[in-house]
């Protein structure tokens, strides 16, 4: 029977440290890799421990060796120091185990709003959809899980860290009818985020499964723009209802969202839609309309693939003024933010929530 990296991670069970505890509850193993009777990880141990974890390094890797199927096993050590944003919750440990797809507790539905290059607008649109649902009385949530460029503290206008009572429980916050959640609470704003594959995965399973969400008609998830890890993990843990594409109606953006649909459809992820942003100006002094980024290519490309078009939403310096002052314009009584509830509206119609 080939060796397997969960039987390798139930062996290391048996590692005991001095309080009790073993090395996979304690967090410490990361990145089994098998490659042929090559086993291979790392054993990551608090800072002020260092060499006086070697015995433990030593014995977890002998374990290992004596497993059937194993011929070699490579034990590395690495010793950190507690992140000084986080004390009492650790954020971004390598993802746990998981066989199949697991529901949210109390979220009924979750929608993924994906776009498929950077800078077309998908966090402002996610942001002011979330109000938009919760003015129109949709018990709504969004998740931050632009975990390289958390964007939402800023544009819904928190900043306040989230409690956890336990450690392992994370409290969301509130902000404008809408219950949020983003790795950009848990970091100052301009730290930069440096993690590989794992750490992405552990970090969005977190947010997903130790965030006490509440009672949700929706989660809304604002995912990072492209095709890799985040999207990958999300699709294939969590039972998602629906995606979103939003798109500028310039031709190199719509060239990247078909590859974000392509994506969604291997991943048997429903589309619900494109929505079209930035999609025309009008001069604040003359009135005049005009199509920087152009106009009607995903109108254009929801009817050549049969999706819904959920709507256009217009290139405002008000919208953006809004973001960032933490008050996104789907709040206010701006004509401007008519456009995010009649999208918001469409979803609602069309029997999704």
């Amino acid at each position: 029977m080939s060796i397997t990296v969960e039987a390798i991670v139930e062996e290391l069970k048996r590692v005991q440290l001095p309080d009790g505890t073993n090395i996979v509850d304690a967090d410490m193993v990361r990145a089994v890799t098998i490659e042929g009777d090559i086993v291979r990880f790392v054993l990551e141990v608090p800072g002020e421990l260092g060499e006086r974890m070697e015995p433990v390094r030593s014995g977890a890797e002998a374990l290992v060796l004596r497993m059937a199927g194993v011929e070699k096993c490579s034990v590395m050590m690495t010793a950190h120091s507690a992140p000084k944003q986080a004390p009492n919750l650790k954020i971004g440990g390598h993802a746990k185990p998981q066989e199949n797809k697991l529901p949210i507790p109390g979220v009924k539905r979750v929608i993924a709003i994906g776009s498929g290059k950077g800078g077309v607008g998908k966090s402002t649109v996610s942001s002011n959809l979330a109000v938009a649902l919760a003015k129109l009385g949709i018990k709504v949530g969004l998740l931050d899980a632009d975990i390289h460029g958390p964007s939402q503290p800023r544009m819904m206008g928190v900043s306040k860290r989230p409690a956890s009572p336990d450690g392992k429980i994370i409290i969301p916050l509130q902000a404008h009818g809408v219950t949020m959640m983003s790795l950009g609470l848990m970091l100052k704003e301009d730290e930069a985020v440096i993690w590989r594959g794992p750490m992405l995965m552990g970090a969005l399973q977190q947010m997903l499964n130790q965030v006490e969400w509440g009672e949700l008609d929706v989660l809304l998830i604002d995912l990072p723009p492209g095709t890799g890890d985040v999207q990958l993990t999300l699709s294939q843990k969590t039972d998602v209802t629906g995606a979103i594409i939003v798109s500028t109606p310039q031709d190199v953006a719509l060239l990247d969202a078909r590859k974000a649909m392509n994506m969604f459809e291997r991943l048997e992820v429903p589309m619900l839609g494109m929505i079209e942003n930035m999609s025309s100006y009008h001069c604040p002094k003359c009135g005049h309309e005009a199509h920087i980024f152009g106009h009607g290519g995903a109108r254009d490309d929801a009817n050549k693939f049969g999706l819904p078009f959920l709507g256009e939403i217009p290139l405002e310096l008000e919208i953006r003024e809004a973001g960032d002052g933490g008050t996104p314009i789907a709040a206010t009584d701006s004509p401007h933010g008519k456009a995010y509830i009649l999208i918001a509206q469409k979803i609602i119609d069309s029997g999704v929530l």
